[in-house]
């Protein structure tokens, strides 16, 4: 189950560093480099973190092909009018969502801290984003007032806190991503973020 949802998490990333690049009128070279780091950048910077070497997508290939393929066909729905360029934020909230679980779960698995777990949760799901916006020259989701790393850490929180208590339950996982995606879905709805501060000059 954990490597069907990583599947699909990268794919529905690509989606939305594919979108992101149509947003900046990016030629197809472009398309392709944004497609690929925001699916395997929250994912190579936590195995660089875990000391899991080589990260995942050397191991794998198929991730660069999965990402690859789906920036392409992104590409061609746009194109055609098959999807609304209002599917961004919603595919980034669905890879995010994916993402804080998958996380979670490969650090559990490397035998690290819960609270270690959590925190990887929350830099695979929002890592390959910030690469994406800093790529296209936009304030990292990460860093805006909507709720986005909140999301992901509430997300993982409850992945590995279930875990712990449900060990080897796929209801953990499920509650984590569900969790993380209501929330996110909610502050794009209605605008949802945390206090912003300001300081005057």
């Amino acid at each position: 189950m954990f490597q069907l949802l990583d599947l699909f998490g990268t794919a529905v990333f690509a989606v939305s560093g594919a979108l992101a690049a149509g947003r900046k009128h990016l030629d197809l070279f472009g398309v392709l480099v944004l497609a690929i780091v925001t699916a395997i950048g929250g994912g190579t910077l936590r195995d660089l973190t875990l000391g899991l070497t080589p990260v995942f997508w050397i191991q794998a290939p198929s991730y660069l092909w999965i990402a690859s393929i789906a920036g392409l066909v992104t590409v061609l729905l746009a194109r055609y009018r098959w999807l609304h360029r209002d599917f961004l934020p919603i595919a980034d909230a669905i890879g995010l969502a994916t993402f804080c679980v998958i996380g979670a779960e490969r650090a559990l698995a490397a035998g690290v801290h819960p609270a270690t777990a959590v925190l990887m949760g929350v830099m695979t799901g929002v890592f390959g984003g910030m690469i994406r916006d800093v790529l296209c020259g936009e304030v990292p989701l990460v860093l805006r007032k909507e709720l986005y790393a909140t999301a992901a850490l509430a997300g993982s929180s409850i992945m590995v806190v279930l875990s712990l208590i449900l060990p080897g339950m796929a209801i953990a996982a499920w509650a984590g991503l569900l969790t993380a995606l209501a929330l996110r879905l909610a502050a794009i709805r209605w605008q949802l973020g945390l206090p912003v501060f300001r300081h005057g000059d």
